[in-house]
C-alpha cells in the first residue's frame, strides 16, 4: 500500500513539474495559466487530505504562487463520494466498544451530512434524546497520511537544498511542519474537541455567536451539537433585520480579533461553509480541525501592525511587520516601507464591499518576501483566516468595515492585554528576570571592587568606554531597585 502510494505521488507531482517547466519557457496566454492552475487544484484534491492542506497553505502565499493558482486553490474542497456506513462500523466498535449502538437512538445512515477524505458525518439522535452530528474517521486514513508526510518531508528538504535563497525567506521546513501539525490535529478528534472547547469559551463573550458543544469524543469519533440554521452564504439578507444582520457580522469579526490578540488560538478556515446563521439565534462557527496559534510576542506585534494600518500609518505598520520577521542580509527595508505606505491608505477607510482587509495582509506578505524579509508561516495562515472570515461576512453585511470594528474593539482588547501583563504569573516572571539581571550586575560590581583591591583596575580613557562604565553602574542601581520594587508590588498583589 505504501509503495503504491509513493508511486502515485511521484507520478502526479512529476506531471505537474513538467507542466510548470513547459509553461515557464515564454509568455503564457491567460487561458493556459488558468488551465495549469486548475490542473494543480485537481491534483491536490485527488491526492487527499495532506495535499489539500498543502494547497490551502500555498493559497496563503501570494509571494511565490501566481494569482491564477491562488484563485484556484481558494476553490479547493475536501469532498469525496460517500462510502457505505458499514465501512465505518468497525471504527465505531473499536472506539466506543461492542455496545456502541446503545449510545444512539437513531443514525441517518442514508443521508450523510458531509463526506471528506478524512471522515464522514451523520445526523444522529443520542440515547438521551439530544440531536447531534456524528463524525467518524475513515479506516486506514492515518497510514496514508503518514506515508504522504514522509514523501513531502523529503521533497521539502530537496527544495530547500536546491533553492537556498528562497528557503532563507520562506523557511520550507517551518511551513511543512505547520502543515503536518494541522493534519495531525485533524487525525485526532480529541485535539479538535479541545480546540472547540477553547473556541466555545472565547465565544461566550458574544451574544450572537456560539461554537457547538462536544457531546462525545475519542481519537476517531466525535459527536457534537448540531448547528442550527444554514450556511451564511445561503441566508438571504432579507431574512434578518438590519440591526441583527450587522450585529452578527460585527460579533464574527470581533471574535476573530480577540482570537488573534487575546486567546491566541484562531479558527484557520472560517469560510462560508463553516459558519451557520439562524435568524433570531445568531451564528455558529463549526469545524475546528484546522486552527492556528500565536505566541504572545507575535500577537502583540501583529496587533501593532493592524493598529497602524487602521490609523493610516504606513511607516509604523512596516516597522511592526519587520519586528515580526527576520530581515535577510539582502533585505531592502526602505523599499518595503514604501510598498506598505502605498497600501495602507486604502485599507484604513474601506468597507468589506470595497476592499478585503485580510488580503491587505497577504499583499504586505508578498512585498516583504520580495524585499528579503522572512516571516513565519503562521502569519500567512492568519491572513488567509481573516480573508476567509471577511468573505463570509461579506455575504451578510458588506457595508461593514473591518478597520472600524477593530477600532471599536481596541479598548477592550488593550485592557485585557494590560490585565494579562500585570497578572501574577507575568509579574513573577518579570521579577525573576530582573533579579537575574541584578545578580549579574552585583557580580560585575564585585569584580570591579576586587580589581581595585588588587590594584588591577584599568580606567578607560576614551569617552565610549567611560560611557559604558556609567551604563554598567546604572544597570546595577536600577536593576536592583526595579527588582526590589517588583518583588514588593507582587507581594502587595498577593495580599
Amino acid at each position: 500500500m505504501a509503495e503504491h502510494r509513493v508511486r502515485l505521488l511521484a507520478a502526479t507531482l512529476a506531471r505537474l513539474a513538467v507542466r510548470e517547466v513547459a509553461s515557464s519557457s515564454g509568455g503564457e496566454p491567460e487561458h493556459r495559466r488558468r488551465e495549469r492552475a486548475q490542473a494543480i487544484r485537481a491534483a491536490f484534491e485527488r491526492l487527499g487530505p495532506l495535499y489539500i492542506k498543502v494547497g490551502q497553505m500555498l493559497s496563503t502565499r501570494p509571494d511565490f504562487v501566481s494569482a491564477a493558482t491562488i484563485d484556484e486553490l481558494g476553490k479547493l474542497h475536501d469532498r469525496v463520494p460517500a462510502a457505505p456506513f458499514s465501512e465505518f462500523e468497525p471504527v465505531l466498535e473499536a472506539e466506543l466498544g461492542s455496545g456502541w449502538r446503545r449510545a444512539f437512538r437513531h443514525i441517518d445512515t442514508e443521508h450523510p451530512l458531509g463526506s471528506a477524505s478524512l471522515a464522514q458525518v451523520y445526523r444522529v439522535r443520542l440515547a438521551d434524546g439530544r440531536t447531534g452530528a456524528l463524525k467518524v474517521q475513515r479506516p486506514g486514513i492515518r497510514s496514508i497520511v503518514h506515508t504522504d508526510m514522509a514523501v513531502l518531508r523529503t521533497a521539502g528538504k530537496l527544495l530547500a537544498a536546491i533553492r537556498p535563497k528562497f528557503n532563507a525567506v520562506v523557511d520550507v521546513d517551518a511551513m511543512v511542519d505547520l502543515i503536518f501539525e494541522s493534519v495531525d490535529n485533524e487525525l485526532d478528534f480529541t485535539t479538535e474537541a479541545g480546540h472547540m472547547e477553547l473556541g466555545r469559551a472565547q465565544a461566550e463573550e458574544f451574544d450572537l455567536l456560539t461554537v457547538p458543544e462536544v457531546l462525545m469524543v475519542t481519537p476517531r469519533v466525535l459527536v457534537q451539537d448540531l448547528a442550527g440554521g444554514r450556511s451564511i452564504r445561503e441566508i438571504a439578507r432579507g431574512e434578518l433585520a438590519e440591526d441583527e444582520r450587522v450585529a452578527i457580522a460585527h460579533d464574527l469579526l470581533a471574535f476573530m480579533y480577540r482570537s488573534y490578540f487575546v486567546g491566541r488560538l484562531f479558527h484557520a478556515d472560517p469560510h462560508p461553509g463553516n459558519i451557520f446563521v439562524e435568524p433570531g439565534r445568531g451564528a455558529s462557527l463549526i469545524d475546528w480541525g484546522m486552527v492556528g496559534r500565536l505566541d504572545r510576542p507575535m500577537s502583540l506585534k501583529l496587533a501593532l501592525t493592524l493598529i497602524n494600518i487602521v490609523q493610516n500609518d504606513g511607516d509604523g505598520a512596516a516597522r511592526a511587520w519587520v519586528e515580526m520577521g527576520k530581515p535577510t542580509q539582502w533585505a531592502d527595508i526602505g523599499g518595503f516601507t514604501g510598498d506598505v505606505a502605498g497600501l495602507v491608505p486604502k485599507a484604513a477607510t474601506a468597507s468589506l464591499e470595497e476592499l478585503n482587509f485580510g488580503m491587505t495582509l497577504t499583499r504586505v506578505l508578498r512585498h516583504s518576501t520580495n524585499r528579503g524579509i522572512k516571516i513565519g508561516p503562521v502569519i500567512p495562515m492568519l491572513g488567509k483566516s481573516f480573508a476567509n472570515m471577511e468573505g463570509s461576512i461579506r455575504c451578510l453585511a458588506p457595508e461593514l468595515s473591518a478597520a472600524e470594528v477593530l477600532q471599536a474593539e481596541l479598548a477592550d482588547i488593550v485592557l485585557d492585554l494590560v490585565c494579562e501583563t500585570f497578572s501574577e504569573s507575568h509579574l513573577a516572571r518579570g521579577v525573576v528576570e530582573l533579579l537575574l539581571a541584578a545578580n549579574g550586575s552585583y557580580n560585575h560590581a564585585r569584580g570591579i571592587l576586587r580589581d581595585v583591591s588588587n590594584r588591577d583596575l584599568q580606567i578607560p580613557v576614551d569617552s565610549k568606554s567611560a560611557s559604558n562604565q556609567e551604563l554598567t553602574a546604572s544597570k546595577i542601581f536600577y536593576g536592583t531597585l526595579t527588582g526590589v520594587g517588583g518583588a514588593w508590588l507582587w507581594q502587595r498583589l498577593k495580599r
